[in-house]
């Protein structure tokens, strides 16, 4: 008998890229990836969900701007409002700030140019459901790969951010002009979060880095806590 893995909803959006290499990482640390079109009104049970990277919509408008309407988008903010934990990377990160689901938006980069390189975040916070495994004052080494990456807060909304210690990851060398540095941010009850910088493609040292297991795998682990089964 095939032994159950915690099962994790990946969602997929017109121009999502980086849906099917979150589906292979998160199956190499154990979790059973569950493909789900944006047009679905109905999430399956699962105990987590994810929103990859890539151009949703071709970013029109502004990154993720046209995504936060898609029918699947209601599902993944009733799961959330129930505690569920909602991971959006690059692309993800920019429809869950338009919808809503985090503060902040994502703003071009600084330098008014695409990056595609590595960089190296600081952890914040060890005490999500996506940092579970970190310790804080690790820096994990990732890749990023956006137009748009630079998280940007009035002067209220980054102090209300920071007093409700919503910061998750900092970059060590802000490569896109950041406010404060800030590379990753949750919601205030902690179970919903994006980052720019991709675990996805850092979960074997073949790749580059390793790194991004410890976020991933923190994930699966928290899926299976929701659902009862073990990580």
């Amino acid at each position: 008998m095939r032994e159950a893995r915690p099962r994790i909803a990946v969602i997929t959006f017109p121009g999502s890229l980086d849906d099917r290499d979150m589906c292979w990482a998160l199956g190499s640390l154990g979790a059973e990836s569950i493909p789900v079109w944006h047009a679905e009104e109905e999430l399956p049970d699962v105990g987590a969900v994810v929103l990859p990277g890539g151009f949703s919509y071709g970013d029109y408008l502004r990154c993720g701007a046209i995504a936060r309407f898609s029918p699947v988008m209601k599902a993944v903010e009733r799961f959330a409002a129930d505690g569920g934990a909602v991971l959006g990377t690059c692309n993800g990160f920019q429809i869950l700030c338009e919808a809503g689901l985090l503060p902040g938006i994502l703003r071009p980069n600084r330098s008014l140019r695409f990056i595609c390189r590595d960089t190296t975040i600081r952890v914040e916070r060890a005490d999500t459901p996506f940092t579970s495994r970190c310790k804080p004052g690790y820096l994990l080494r990732l890749p990023i790969k956006h137009g748009e990456g630079a998280w940007f807060a009035d002067p209220e909304l980054l102090a209300e951010v920071e007093a409700n210690d919503q910061v998750v990851f900092r970059y060590t060398d802000n490569p896109n002009g950041a406010i404060a540095d800030v590379a990753g941010v949750c919601n205030r009850e902690g179970n919903v979060m994006g980052l720019m910088p991709h675990p996805e493609h850092a979960v074997d040292p073949l790749l580059g880095s390793g790194d991004g297991a410890l976020i991933l795998a923190s994930l699966v682990e928290a899926a299976g806590v929701r659902l009862g089964v073990p990580a």
